[in-house]
């Protein structure tokens, strides 16, 4: 009876460990998206996109701020970022799902006070990030560093695509 079971043991570990399955589709390859938007007290302040492809949630999503362009080099500032005024502070941030992502403006004064430099044509980039790279020794990266991203996850961004806001139905 003993060399039964150990027969059936022995068999039954060689089932597991010859078991390999297929590994899957490769993730979605990091994106990156331009976004060019004016705030105001008809938009609630803020915008909504359409992300396409829809993501992961395993996936992250990184939105930078345009702050400044010298000799056609552009400064990124990844949100949130939080400005100071003479009545107060605001702050652009953002919140995303799988399927869309909503830059915002927020203050602790009447938004409608704000300076057209601050909520007039603010230009946003917007970089995705599979999950899959969460494994991968990311820890070393800078995120505040929108060029160390782009070089840290190998990506393109000669190329990169513009985006509409949604239009919300009246």
């Amino acid at each position: 009876m003993k060399r039964i079971i150990l027969f059936l043991a022995v068999a039954a570990s060689g089932l597991f460990v010859s078991c390999e399955g297929d590994r899957g589709p490769a993730g979605p390859s990091s994106e990156v998206f331009e976004v060019n938007t004016t705030f105001t007290a008809a938009n609630g302040f803020a915008q909504t996109y359409t992300l396409n492809p829809e993501i992961y949630t395993s996936d992250n999503l990184l939105v930078y701020e345009l702050v400044n362009t010298n000799d056609n080099i552009d400064t990124w500032a990844l949100l949130p970022q939080v400005y100071y005024f003479d009545n107060g502070q605001a702050q652009y941030n953002f919140n995303y799902s799988f399927d869309q992502f909503t830059i915002l403006t927020d203050a602790d004064f009447d938004m409608n006070t704000l300076p057209a430099s601050f909520t007039n044509n603010k230009i946003f980039r917007v970089v995705i990030v599979p999950g899959y790279f969460s494994n991968k020794g990311t820890s070393a990266v800078d995120f505040k560093d929108y060029d160390a991203v782009i070089k840290a996850f190998n990506i393109d961004d000669s190329h990169v695509r513009k985006l509409n806001p949604v239009t919300k139905k009246k």
